[in-house]
């Protein structure tokens, strides 16, 4: 038996995505069947409907920012019910048992962890995410939402926009007393902004968009670096303690390496399809600089993040569209024509 359910999918590189019909398993003992409600829109969607990272598996029936409804649950489902409110991430599983995962640290899985599309389910099948209107998922890679239900399409964004930022300010230890910059406004940025200031950080946005401005200060940013301004950069140097760099365009790293204090730290979240310039080594060493990426986040610290953003009433500024909206969105997104995240009305617009 299987549950049949609709969905957009990708059948080539070249093509855009068109309705489909997939089958989902029965939930098993352990699995949490939901009611796909609304399913945000990632960069990374693109970039695998594409082929742009090499890896696609088609058919692809991406999305990975997914907010549902139980509607049934395996028996020996302890944490759900039917009728709660539940978001699926970018994984669905992983091996379990390795150091990372025993840590609670699965996206760092040894044996890789089964991405909630475009990875390899139990047998082998391939796995399709949120464009579609029903998932099938283990318990213990869903996650509780308790925002309001009124934001609940705002919410979807958070399970991988929300959790790429809050995993490396969380680890680097952003909080009162830091002054922490943020590269880039866009959907992983007006993310990072928000969450640095509501841990009590002073921010520095920089972007390349004079017209970003006041939207950066309406977020949460103290301050607006114009960035392709060499006075405004220099006013910056050996001033910041962390930097965010979420931009997924290569460009120069050593621009924002300079900016750092004694021991400070750039990470990149972003993941451009072609390599950023080298940065010189002696950025790092005089300063014993570091640079660093970070990945997504454990199932435990995403559930720490939605929790931390219902505490504060965070949620993502989203533009919600209807699902055969998406190859025009993919278009926009490329412009950078959203603020700042596109989220599909699944309940509404996939029947």
């Amino acid at each position: 038996m299987s549950i049949p359910a609709k969905a957009y999918a990708a059948f080539d590189p070249h093509s855009p995505l068109v309705p489909w019909e997939i089958a989902r398993r029965d939930p098993g003992p352990h699995d949490v069947q939901l009611q796909i409600l609304y399913c945000g829109v990632c960069h990374s969607d693109l970039h695998q409907a594409r082929n742009e990272w090499k890896n696609t598996i088609y058919p692809c029936v991406p999305g990975h920012e997914i907010v549902g409804r139980v509607v049934a649950v395996g028996e020996k489902v302890t944490r759900f019910k039917v009728g709660d409110l539940a978001g699926v991430g970018c994984m669905v599983d992983s091996c379990g048992h390795c150091d990372a995962c025993a840590s609670g640290e699965e996206q760092y899985c040894s044996e890789g962890f089964v991405g909630t599309y475009n990875g390899r389910g139990p047998g082998s099948e391939n796995t399709y995410g949120g464009y579609s209107q029903v998932i099938v998922v283990k318990e213990s890679f869903v996650l509780h939402i308790k925002h309001p239900e009124k934001d609940l399409a705002a919410v979807a964004p958070l399970l991988c926009a929300g959790i790429t930022t809050y995993s490396p300010l969380r680890h680097w230890k952003v909080g009162p007393g830091k002054r922490v910059g943020i590269v880039g406004l866009g959907g992983l940025g007006h993310m990072a902004v928000k969450l640095a200031h509501a841990m009590g950080a002073h921010v520095v946005l920089f972007t390349t968009s004079p017209a970003k401005t006041a939207d950066a200060k309406r977020l949460g940013a103290d301050e607006v670096c114009i960035s392709k301004d060499p006075e405004q950069m220099a006013r910056y140097r050996e001033q910041l303690d962390f930097i965010l760099d979420t931009v997924a365009a290569p460009h120069r790293l050593d621009d924002y390496l300079q900016l750092l204090k004694r021991d400070g730290t750039l990470t990149l979240v972003g993941a451009p399809s072609e390599p950023h310039p080298s940065p010189a080594v002696f950025n790092l060493l005089f300063r014993r600089r570091s640079l660093a990426g970070s990945l997504i986040g454990g199932i435990r610290e995403t559930q720490e993040m939605l929790d931390f953003c219902a505490e504060h009433g965070i949620v993502s500024d989203i533009e919600l569209i209807p699902i055969d909206y998406i190859n025009t969105a993919y278009e926009r997104m490329l412009r950078s024509d959203v603020k700042y995240r596109f989220v599909i009305d699944i309940a509404a617009s996939l029947k």
